[in-house]
């Protein structure tokens, strides 16, 4: 079978912007699908697929579901942790965490074209370390998780510190449409929400106020 094909990676800033929407642990791949859907219908263009306890085979299926969707949409897939899967499937966008491998060596496995997201926590120095081989530098948990309760806090003011370094930077950890702006106004490029979209009643919905108030706090942070 082919490599599956996904909205094409390209290096830059442009697509790393607004409303980063990251999945949550979800082993009802349908049930996934549908919440993905309403997000994408609502306007979300960046989505991370994110499963911790899924076994290979699962992350595989549930990826191959996600797919299509983002195709018919436009928007960039990431696969985070997996990135060798990503590149069996031929999808060139990988999120890596303090235990996936370091960049340098997963940029030369995908090439100059893959778009690769490091997560940084509250540390600068492993995004001094991570910018060179990195398209995004990722910060958190800025607020209270509810995905991750016990993650050590990054204070905002590590975002606008870290625009220093020439890369996009997201924030990420407890990001609601009530604090999303707040994280923009310190330096985010984009704010990686998980539970604000996916435990709402309605996804959709829930997407639309996220990217408005996204929306008009980058458009006032670029006056």
């Amino acid at each position: 079978m082919p490599p599956l094909t996904a909205t094409k990676p390209a290096r830059g800033a442009a697509l790393i912007r607004g409303v980063y929407a990251v999945t949550p642990d979800d082993d009802d791949t349908a049930r996934l699908a549908d919440r993905v859907e309403s997000c994408l219908a609502a306007g979300v263009r960046l989505l991370q697929y994110r499963h911790k306890s899924a076994d290979a085979g699962l992350r595989r299926r549930q990826l191959e579901a996600l797919v299509p969707r983002c195709e018919r949409h436009g928007c960039l897939l990431v696969v985070n942790d997996d990135w060798a899967l990503a590149s069996a499937m031929g999808l060139g966008a990988v999120h890596l965490g303090a235990d996936d491998g370091d960049a340098a060596r997963v940029r030369a496995a995908l090439g100059p074209d893959a778009l690769i997201g490091v997560s940084c926590y509250a540390s600068l120095e492993r995004a001094r370390d991570n910018a060179p081989c990195a398209d995004y530098l990722a910060f958190g948990s800025v607020f209270a998780s509810p995905t991750k309760p016990q993650a050590p806090g990054a204070a905002l003011g590590v975002l606008g510190a870290a625009r220093s370094l020439g890369r996009p930077v997201v924030a990420i950890g407890g990001i609601t449409a009530t604090n999303a702006a707040d994280a923009i106004r310190a330096g985010a490029d984009a704010v990686a929400v998980i539970s604000a979209l996916f435990s709402a009643p309605d996804p959709g919905a829930a997407a639309r106020l996220l990217i408005g108030r996204c929306e008009a706090a980058l458009q006032a942070a670029a006056r």
